[in-house]
């Protein structure tokens, strides 16, 4: 083995991360990056906002639009994720090669002409064609990629995290919104709005989020093609593909039919925020002491398997209580307070799974699972409406809930490891192999992965074994 004196003769160096004990955790945003990560989030929050306003709504309406089946219905609302999945890879990548904001303003105006199709529509045909057509508009990869160009490494976590968030927000919004504005101007008037909100993306876009100095690959950021096959095949990744697939199956299927219950339950159309705002305040309390198990205490497996038996309960609750107005509301918290805490476990155990240097390919793939389930809902919970009725729906959710705990239990934990970006001062002499083999052999790191075209090192690192000082002066050698 090489001494380390030997080791630090050769260039590496600038550390990046985000551990406290290296002083870069608690580093602020730039005007620069606050201002393009404001305007990155709005833009991701407004267009999710408007693919959402439809869902606590749609099913009590769309009986008005002609052509109109529990199917279709179904069809229509998940219409969206099936273009998204498979089209926000592509363009993420079609963003390497044209840059970041073309394809943003092209996303941006496709979903405007959906969101027209779907306003203007006289049929529940038209509908789904222009949510479909909404969901090209597919810009999460490019948004996420864009992103980490305009912020450093030591923030842009950070700056993820708060595009992330956006996206729960605008979840909550849109349904206390969504009802009183379907009463007041119709599923029309909401799609008209939702045109609105595209422009309202690229005027944030031309006018507050900076232009990138030059765009790069982030791997740890977006997807890389010779990736796919490794993340489609890696264990702990597909059984949390699966899960996330199958949360939103679950989640887009009830939203066929728990609009119905809620009104039959006794709540005007109009009224139904009422019930949806202290439910989402009270499930975003619930939650937060489990995920605190969750990533503080180690506690994966039983938060996750406790969470998708008390959401196949809570299904089942729905279907024998639809009818009382207070026993939905409970129900909706543990629901929802389930999905919460799904929503940031499951990608925090993708980062953790994937291999050094291949989240962004990770995050891609899970993003995009997450979609098909959206759509699929739609498609399985219109279906089990149109030929069993509604309540079926929700059996369809219990049903779910044990393929899920299968996936959960089999499932390996993946590692507590940190990841670590050092930025290389110059190229390997030794190429690649050579300054992987010598980060490897700093105690503590157990992945490294160099990236040339973007001058990095990708570090996969246990925290409690590491020798940071060794590895902070290997940083800083030359």
């Amino acid at each position: 083995m090489r001494s380390f004196a030997d080791q630090t003769q050769r260039p590496a160096a600038v550390n990046r991360s985000d551990r406290p004990d290296i002083k870069t955790a608690n580093v602020p945003f730039s005007a620069t990056e606050r201002r393009a990560t404001a305007g990155l989030a709005a833009i991701f929050s407004t267009r999710m906002l408007g693919l959402f306003m439809v869902l606590p709504v749609f099913a009590l309406y769309a009986h008005e639009l002609p052509g109109a089946t529990p199917m279709l219905v179904g069809l229509a609302i998940g219409a969206y994720g099936l273009t998204q999945a498979f089209l926000q890879i592509p363009l993420g990548l079609l963003s390497d090669r044209i840059g970041r904001k073309p394809v943003i303003y092209g996303g941006l105006t496709v979903f405007l002409l959906g969101s027209l199709v779907a306003a203007l529509a006289d049929s529940i045909h038209w509908v789904i064609l222009g949510r479909a057509i909404q969901g090209s508009g597919a810009i999460a990869a490019v948004t996420v990629a864009l992103t980490a160009d305009l912020t450093r490494d030591e923030v842009r976590t950070k700056g993820m995290a708060i595009v992330g968030v956006s996206v729960a927000f605008s979840f909550a919004a849109a349904l206390v919104i969504g009802p009183p504005l379907a009463r007041w101007f119709g599923i029309a008037g909401i799609f008209w709005l939702t045109a609105a909100l595209a422009v309202i993306g690229m005027l944030i876009l031309a006018y507050v989020v900076p232009d990138p100095d030059r765009s790069t690959m982030h791997r740890d950021a977006q997807p890389v093609l010779s990736q796919l096959t490794g993340a489609l095949t890696h264990p702990t990744l597909l059984r949390l593909d699966l899960a996330i697939f199958l949360l939103h199956l679950t989640m887009v299927s009830l939203f066929v039919v728990l609009p119905l219950s809620v009104e039959s339950a006794g709540l005007a159309a109009i009224d139904h925020w009422q019930l949806y705002l202290p439910v989402i305040l009270l499930a975003i309390l619930a939650m937060v002491p489990f995920v605190v198990l969750a990533e503080r205490q180690g506690l994966e497996r039983p938060v996750l398997l406790g969470s998708v038996v008390a959401l196949g309960l809570a299904m089942l609750g729905l279907h024998a209580f639809d009818d009382s107005l207070w026993a939905l509301a409970i129900l909706l918290v543990a629901v929802f307070a389930i999905f919460n805490l799904m929503e940031a476990v499951l990608p925090s155990l993708v980062s953790k799974a994937a291999r050094a240097g291949a989240r962004g390919t990770a995050m891609g793939i899970f993003s995009s699972a997450q979609f098909i389930g959206a759509f699929l809902g739609g498609l399985l919970g219109g279906w089990t409406h149109q030929q069993f009725g509604a309540d079926a729906v929700y059996l369809v959710g219990a049903l779910t809930s044990l393929i899920w705990i299968g996936l959960m239990a089999t499932m390996a934990m993946p590692e507590n490891l940190t990841r670590h970006v050092l930025t290389l001062a110059a190229s390997p002499k030794d190429g690649a192999p050579g300054l992987e083999q010598l980060l490897l052999d700093v105690p503590g790191v157990k992945e490294a992965v160099i990236a040339l075209d973007e001058g990095v090192a990708y570090l996969k690192v246990d925290s409690r074994q590491l020798d940071w000082a060794r590895l902070q002066t290997f940083a800083a050698s030359t």
